[in-house]
């Protein structure tokens, strides 16, 4: 049995991808009491080397860090993330993820989305300044 996760949860994900920054997001709306922390891994004021990974370590599959230091990567990280969530729903997604079929199927389907996740349309950067949402062509 796998042990359980000792929170809070510390979530690395990539930021400038869109899939994985609107997921976050729609973990950050929901009631977790706190128990995850996000952390943005396309941030420049992102220090991988500070969790004993590189960048690209952290940018080729997404992780999560638990409050002793316990990493879950990929696809069994979100189980664990879905832990934090007091909704009956996601702790039976959690037990489907992890069911003998479904588990070697949902780790496919995760390797499948990393490895074209760099293809898939960016995050447009946040605006620095007041004129770039205006519309204005130059």
């Amino acid at each position: 049995m796998e042990r359980e996760p000792v929170f809070p949860l510390t979530i690395f994900y990539d930021g400038s991808c869109i899939v994985c920054a609107t997921e976050m997001a729609h973990y950050r709306k929901k009631s977790h009491g706190g128990r995850l922390i996000f952390v943005d891994i396309s941030a420049p004021d992102f220090e991988p080397e500070r969790y004993g990974r590189s960048l690209q370590e952290f940018m080729t599959r997404m992780h999560v860090m638990d409050a002793e230091g316990a990493v879950y990567r990929g696809v069994d990280a979100f189980p664990v993330i879905w832990q934090a969530f007091p909704d009956l729903i996601y702790r039976l997604m959690g037990k489907f993820i992890r069911l003998p079929v479904i588990h070697p199927l949902a780790r496919i389907g995760y390797a499948l989305f990393a490895r074209f996740r760099p293809y898939l349309p960016r995050k447009e950067a946040a605006c620095d300044s007041a004129s770039c949402h205006l519309g204005h062509r130059h």
